[in-house]
């Protein structure tokens, strides 16, 4: 069962949106928060039928939903993607970056096309509607764009050399529209989602029906909050950046993804610190009971 939102429902009310990748997974999900808070909200993709079926999802909740396709690595089509949300609604406040590509390869497999792909899909992407859509949320007075990110780069993550790069890039551009565009009324932040249950990326990750149980269960237990997140999480992380809450927020990248970035195994089990500590604890009370009763001048003091 889906956890009860704690925004209001009105949080957005007034507010349009437009979510690239808007039509399925993460994007969906986000699409719909915004809706059933207020929003009027627009998606879009490549994929007309994707795009038709999330809108008729999307009607069914009660939210008012258009879509448009299109490419963000076409920059026209971005322009027009943004024309389409002001036509069809009359403004645009909230644009959410959500369009994405990834798949698995070691850097020596890795084609240049592939590269240049993910690189334009996501860094690209996020530019072109972004500047494709500044002069609409310039006028809005009170806009965000919101820029679906990963934590792949913070680190390293195997195998994922195109799409840490690119995510590393979307980070960057997060941070310069932040500094740029706060003086147009325009706020810039990014969400960076860690492993998410029932998306296409954790399904990438076990591509084979036979490995896919042990490969969960090893990311599960690579969070230390024990559990994969959910799309829901990841909505609820954009409903806040959406929200009054968050009005001094910008060029910030917040990451929900239960500690997973950082985690990294125990090289002592918790019972043997426990033992460890309560023994040095020990000696240490023993040094300072010994050094009062000594009488020494510094003891004194």
């Amino acid at each position: 069962m889906e956890p009860q939102s704690p925004f209001k429902p009105d949080t957005l009310r007034g507010k349009t949106a437009l979510v690239t990748g808007g039509g399925s997974g993460i994007g969906l999900e986000i699409t719909r928060q915004l809706g059933l808070h207020g929003a009027k909200v627009v998606i879009s993709g490549r994929r007309e039928q994707v795009l038709r079926d999330a809108c008729q999802t999307l009607g069914g909740d009660g939210i008012t939903a258009a879509f448009v396709q299109g490419d963000v690595r076409r920059y026209e089509d971005c322009e027009r993607m943004a024309g389409e949300a002001v036509a069809r609604f009359g403004r645009l406040d909230i644009l959410v970056n959500c369009a994405a590509g990834n798949f698995l390869s070691p850097a020596e497999q890795l084609s240049s096309n592939g590269f240049r792909t993910v690189m334009e899909i996501d860094a690209l992407g996020t530019f072109n509607m972004s500047r494709a859509a500044f002069a609409a949320l310039k006028s809005s007075g009170d806009a965000i764009i919101i820029n679906i990110s990963m934590t792949l780069h913070y680190g390293a993550t195997w195998w994922q050399a195109h799409a840490s790069a690119a995510k590393a890039a979307v980070d960057s551009l997060t941070r310069s529209l932040g500094l740029e565009w706060g003086h147009y009324g325009i706020r810039t932040a990014g969400v960076a989602p860690g492993p998410i249950e029932g998306t296409a990326g954790m399904s990438k990750l076990a591509p084979g029906s036979d490995a896919a149980a042990a490969v969960l269960q090893k990311v599960n237990s690579s969070i230390p909050l024990g559990h994969m997140g959910r799309r829901w999480d990841i909505a609820m992380a954009c409903l806040f950046l959406c929200s009054p809450a968050a009005s001094f927020v910008t060029g910030h990248t917040l990451v929900v993804d239960g500690a997973e970035w950082m985690y990294k195994p125990s090289l002592v089990p918790r019972d043997a610190v426990n033992r460890i500590s309560r023994g040095v604890e020990a000696q240490s009370r023993a040094v300072g009971l010994a050094g009062a009763s000594s009488g020494s001048p510094r003891s004194k003091l």
